[in-house]
């Protein structure tokens, strides 16, 4: 036997192969996943909203303190919603999807910073910030999804470059965020005088690391030029490539059930992330409890989401989300069951397992499904989805709650990702090519007959948005 045919021959060509995989580009590309996701773990899901509740806004009242944060996630997420198809639609034509990244991650840098100068009772200013910073990290996150066709043109890397990075993302977010968690509880240790302090130096944290990792991307990542040269603005040439891919989207059947389909199942696994918390405070969870099941999430997520990449490699995208959903659906049934902290632990590994994967495998099936020389325009319209999404699942938790009890209500969820299942069974992607040669209108946009689609239910779906 030969060492190739060995099996340390077969572990060396593995070796060889992930090499090829993760080159210089890839590397740059997802590092800044890893530097930018501390934002999301160490403020906005782990620090920003006690501190606000405890130091900044410390003498309202508890409902007027949730008012407030929901009144400025709520104008962030308006902004990028309005923003994101609008600015990657420039960005195709104006070849500056690095630049606008740039610049909303500055915005996203600065105002985390910022927070480390905001006092005591200064809400306002600590809202402000937030707000700024949620859609400088939002923002930037649209170009940096469109530069994935940059670094993986083709198909045969995008799944598992896709996921290599929301895996650096899980593993560095999680990694900074554990740093934050015991400056917090050991203050003393780095010689802060208390945890407060601790809280607003990890701020500061924050602010340098999405910074430092930030900077591999602008250096090694190449953005392909704009696929047509355009006289005059490239801002009006923007908004009428925006107008035409709007009216585009709606004849690409493929494109527009995907959509569909990732509006549905996306608002489960956001419903299930925003009620864990809360669903955990309600069996009696501690904080420490909680902040260790995050934890949990983030470092299983890091090898779950690198593995998915390459399940999506081996057997497709679509069959990779089929895998994240019904595990989700899966959590969902147990987590009705669920009485004790172990039980919830359990529940936070099934959902690390799964979460970055199916977020990782949705991105990289859109871009397959897309062409690169529309990846920024296209990528704004998933970022909309995205954050229009989370609006069926917590009305529905909140009616079934009311008529049938808390513990009931969790399994309401279930149907946002049967939904989401059923319209994904509809998406074809080995039919984009063709879609692409055959069936052009005048205007070259794809058209396609109504009729041939059996299922009545998304035949008049389709009928009602192609009319709008």
């Amino acid at each position: 036997m030969t060492l190739k045919d060995s099996v340390w021959g077969h572990k060396l060509d593995r070796i060889i192969n992930m090499k090829a995989l993760i080159d210089r580009k890839t590397l740059a590309w997802g590092l800044y996943d890893w530097g930018n996701s501390a934002f999301a773990t160490t403020v906005v899901a782990g620090f920003f909203p006690l501190f606000f509740r405890e130091f900044w806004s410390v003498d309202a009242e508890g409902v007027q303190t949730t008012f407030r944060l929901g009144v400025a996630s709520s104008v962030a997420s308006f902004v990028i919603l309005f923003l994101a198809p609008i600015l990657g639609a420039i960005a195709d034509r104006a070849g500056i999807k690095k630049k606008l990244l740039m610049g909303f991650a500055f915005i996203g840098i600065l105002s985390t910073f910022g927070l480390f100068l905001v006092q005591h009772g200064m809400w306002l200013p600590a809202l402000i910030l937030f707000a700024l910073g949620t859609i400088g990290f939002s923002g930037a996150n649209v170009f940096y999804d469109a530069l994935i066709l940059d670094v993986a043109p083709t198909s045969d890397r995008i799944h598992f470059v896709s996921g290599f990075g929301y895996g650096l993302g899980y593993l560095g977010g999680g990694l900074l965020f554990a740093v934050n968690v015991f400056m917090v509880l050991q203050p003393e240790f780095f010689g802060l005088a208390d945890a407060g302090q601790a809280v607003r130096i990890s701020f500061i944290s924050v602010a340098v690391w999405w910074a430092v990792f930030s900077i591999p991307i602008f250096l090694f990542v190449d953005e392909r030029k704009p696929y047509a040269a355009e006289k005059g603005s490239s801002i009006a040439a923007g908004f009428t490539q925006l107008g035409n891919t709007f009216r585009e989207i709606r004849t690409k059947r493929t494109i527009m059930i995907f959509l569909f389909a990732y509006w549905f199942y996306i608002d489960g696994v956001d419903t299930i992330f925003r009620m864990s918390v809360d669903y955990g405070l309600s069996i009696g969870l501690s904080s420490n409890d909680l902040i260790v099941a995050l934890l949990m999430v983030q470092f299983i997520g890091f090898p779950a989401a690198v593995v998915f990449g390459q399940i999506g490699q081996k057997i497709g995208a679509k069959k990779g989300i089929y895998i994240g959903i019904f595990v989700y659906m899966a959590a969902t049934i147990w987590a009705y069951f669920i009485s004790s902290g172990v039980e919830f632990f359990i529940l936070a590994g099934m959902v690390g397992l799964v979460i970055g994967g199916i977020q990782a495998l949705s991105r990289s099936l859109l871009g397959e499904l897309i062409s690169p020389e529309q990846s920024g325009e296209y990528f704004g319209f998933f970022n909309m989805v995205g954050k229009s999404a989370a609006v069926i699942g917590p009305f529905l938790v909140g009616w079934t709650a009311t008529m049938f009890g808390p513990r009931n209500s969790i399994l309401s969820v279930i149907l946002l990702f049967a939904v989401g299942a059923w319209l994904l069974y509809y998406v074809k992607p080995e039919s984009t090519d063709t879609d692409r040669l055959e069936g052009r209108s005048e205007s070259g946009w794809v058209s396609w007959p109504l009729w041939t689609i059996r299922n009545p239910v998304l035949r008049l779906l389709l009928q009602w948005f192609q009319g709008l």
